[in-house]
């Protein structure tokens, strides 16, 4: 049985399930109607220029467990 993904949430930690940016963790910082603005909490792995802190926004209906999505991780401690 699989868990149920959660409705994004302000505090939650995703990870990209993208394989050029494995290991890459964002933490959800804002919810709007129809994006998330979130802020880096790990970057990808092995190297990355990007520093933690760094802002984006996605799209809502990209976080779900896809290719091209987000997975879930925990909440932000």
């Amino acid at each position: 049985m699989t868990a149920k993904t959660p409705t994004p949430a302000v505090g939650q930690i995703w990870q990209d399930n993208d394989p050029r940016s494995y290991g890459r963790k964002l933490r959800i910082v804002e919810i709007g109607d129809t994006h998330a603005v979130v802020e880096l909490h790990q970057p990808r792995l092995p190297v990355s220029s990007a520093k933690p802190g760094r802002r984006t926004r996605i799209r809502l209906d990209r976080f779900r467990p896809t290719s091209t999505g987000y997975r879930y991780i925990g909440t932000a401690p």
